[in-house]
């Protein structure tokens, strides 16, 4: 009975003010990222959006969440994410079902902001809300939001991999670019999604829900595909915290140890 406890993530629950701070930190997130996100793909002079700067506010709002609420709940911030992170069991099931859930309630909060905010003849473009472009099947669709997932969960399997202390400090601008590199490539093509609550929020605003299974099932497998193939094949090997140590050790922490050194030596001199 203790292990289904441990594996379904019931002793998450117990540790109520953790959970509530972690929950509230994934909430927040997706009300930020689906409010500037999707204002960006809005425009009020009526010319269309460039898609650099969909990408760019996309990759930067990543970025900035990242760093800022990293140490809270591991700033999933999609559920493509947290899907691969419960595969490979980073993550409990019940406390990964609890951010999924206000994942989808933030992204829903963000996009009834900036509706209310935003004038009602904008409301007509959908305020971000994701489509397949023309001539684009749901199945090819569903194949660049499979690879979209997979990236930004490899990255982040990369970049978050405890036996890599030095990728954490760069960790929150890779999978910012990595967010923005989807955008960039294919946004013309998918509107680029990469996470099913973001699209969520969006179509449910829009109340558009047409292949709207495409930006749930194609992130999320890529996902947990990518997070599968980084732990069995590509995780860094255990260094041991000897080792983690010296791969912190700097040439100026050496040369300082020797002068460290020869002063210690002048002084036993007679």
């Amino acid at each position: 009975m203790g292990n289904l406890h441990e594996t379904l993530g019931i002793n998450d629950l117990k540790s109520k003010n953790t959970l509530w701070k972690a929950l509230l930190a994934e909430f927040l997130a997706n009300v930020l990222l689906n409010f500037f996100g999707c204002a960006s793909c809005v425009s009020a002079t009526g010319k269309p959006t460039s898609f650099v700067l969909i990408a760019l506010t996309f990759g930067l709002v990543i970025f900035i969440l990242v760093q800022t609420l990293g140490h809270v709940s591991g700033a999933h911030i999609n559920p493509a994410v947290t899907a691969g992170m419960m595969s490979v069991g980073n993550i409990s099931i019940v406390k990964g079902i609890l951010y999924i859930i206000v994942q989808c309630l933030g992204s829903l909060a963000g996009s009834s902001v900036l509706k209310a905010l935003t004038p009602e003849p904008l409301h007509s473009t959908g305020l971000g809300n994701t489509q397949l472009q023309d001539d684009f099947t749901p199945v090819q669709g569903f194949g660049v939001e499979f690879f979209l997932g997979f990236v930004l969960v490899l990255v982040v399997c990369g970049v978050c991999d405890p036996n890599r202390p030095e990728a954490k400090p760069a960790a929150a601008l890779a999978i910012g670019m990595a967010v923005g590199v989807g955008h960039l490539a294919t946004v013309d093509f998918t509107g680029s999604s990469m996470n099913p609550a973001r699209s969520f929020g969006s179509a449910l605003i829009a109340n558009d829900w047409d292949d709207h299974w495409v930006y749930w099932v194609g992130p999320v497998l890529g996902g947990i595909a990518a997070a599968l193939i980084y732990k069995h094949a590509f995780s860094a090997p255990s260094l041991g915290p000897l080792k983690i140590i010296e791969r912190y050790t700097t040439t100026a922490d050496e040369k300082e140890l020797k002068r460290l050194d020869v002063n210690r030596r002048d002084e036993n001199l007679p």
